[in-house]
């Protein structure tokens, strides 16, 4: 049986290891792109410090994690450790049992990275009551600590604490999202507990951003929560969504969504928007300039008849649930990076047939909101508006 040191000394002599300094001139000659920088050490050592964009994965779990954090097996992956043994193991895994054709590990590790003088990167840390509540964020690659510091960095607006903002606005409480805003005028009454399960019977007659706020501290009290206990429109939705990272829209009215829309494309803010009506839910990501915006999607509102609202015809008291978490879930890919977010798509669900349809949208390129150089929008249009009472009256 080899001891643990002739292992390590056979490993180094069947993969390609890399110096500090070779590693520092990929960083900063334009190249960081061509290369994953992989730190194998425990939890606690990359919290100490780390190499400047390093992702991390420790060796325990590379056969699980890796694929998370590097997909593409051709992809130059150099790995490092504290003194280069560990990294050396990983990187001889990496190339003979899991398939990946250019992994290097760093000779010294982070210990010689730092004697040779080299930067270093001292993440905050979470405190151990974090570390506890989102250690099941942690053990998953595609959001791990660095995902989690970017949702308690993050502010992500609700418009609406009905039956989408009310689960949407719990699960990403639960998910640490650092600050939540929420736009409602409305009170809680009797029916609306069918669905919306921010709220209680005891909640009745309060305001739902009060009631929401109650729910949110119930279940994360750290999360900051901003109320705007008011109706959106054109004199104040500049002011109210400014500054957010993005907005989750719940409302239930095609002129609040077209003003929503021109509004969020002047301030580059992606929305994550969702609408159920009877047994179906539909949901899609507007990321200004990155794909379609609303007005791309429906150039003009359908007629009053072929759109008519959930109080009319009504709506299967689950349904806001499924869509309201699948909008929390877009969020997080939004905030964190991962995953592919509902751009340029649109995800249709039926409840009755327990269907899920992706569509493609395209952007128009006539758009007459999203077409524009945004850089050619004046100070002075920035909060003018159309009358999207009477666009939408017109076209019903």
């Amino acid at each position: 049986m080899p001891s643990g040191a002739e292992l390590i000394k056979k490993a180094k002599e069947q993969i390609v290891e890399v110096d500090p300094r070779d590693v520092a001139d990929v960083l900063g000659n334009g190249h960081r792109d061509e290369v994953v920088l992989v730190d194998v050490r425990e939890q606690h050592e990359f919290e100490e410090a780390h190499l400047p964009g390093a992702v991390h994965v420790p060796r325990g779990h590379l056969e699980q994690r890796i694929e998370g954090a590097v997909g593409d097996r051709s992809k130059r992956v150099i790995l490092y450790c504290a003194a280069g043994n560990r990294s050396a193991l990983a990187a001889k895994t990496l190339i003979e049992d899991l398939g990946y054709e250019r992994a290097e590990s760093m000779i010294g590790g982070i210990t010689l990275w730092k004697d040779r003088g080299y930067d270093v990167e001292v993440p905050r840390r979470l405190t151990s009551e974090q570390r506890e509540r989102y250690s099941r964020h942690l053990l998953v690659p595609e959001i791990g600590l660095e995902g989690q510091l970017k949702l308690l960095d993050a502010k992500v607006l609700l418009l609406g604490a009905g039956g989408l903002g009310s689960p949407t606005a719990l699960y990403l409480a639960a998910a640490g999202v650092g600050t939540l805003g929420i736009v409602d005028d409305d009170v809680v009454d009797l029916s609306n507990l069918q669905r919306q399960v921010a709220h209680s019977e005891a909640r009745i007659g309060m305001p739902k951003v009060d009631s929401a706020e109650q729910a949110i501290h119930d279940i994360n009290a750290d999360v900051n929560v901003v109320k705007y206990q008011t109706r959106l429109d054109a004199s104040n939705i500049m002011e109210i969504i400014d500054g957010y990272d993005v907005i989750v829209d719940g409302v239930d009215n095609f002129p609040t969504r077209y003003l929503l829309n021109d509004a969020t494309v002047r301030l580059k803010i992606p929305v994550v928007s969702a609408s159920i009506l009877g047994f179906d839910g539909q949901l899609s990501v507007f990321a200004p300039y990155e794909g379609p915006c609303y007005r791309c999607l429906y150039p003009t509102p359908p007629p009053a008849e072929l759109a008519p609202s959930c109080g009319a015809n009504g709506v299967l008291g689950a349904l806001p649930g499924i869509m309201g978490v699948l909008q929390a879930i877009e969020v997080v890919k939004l905030i964190t990076g991962s995953g592919e977010p509902l751009i340029g798509r649109l995800l249709l669900y039926e409840a009755l047939s327990t269907s899920f349809t992706d569509l493609k949208v395209r952007r128009d390129p006539d758009c007459p909101i999203c077409s524009r150089d945004p850089e050619s929008i004046s100070d002075e249009e920035m909060g003018v508006f159309p009358d999207y009472e009477a666009f939408c009256a017109a076209a019903g």
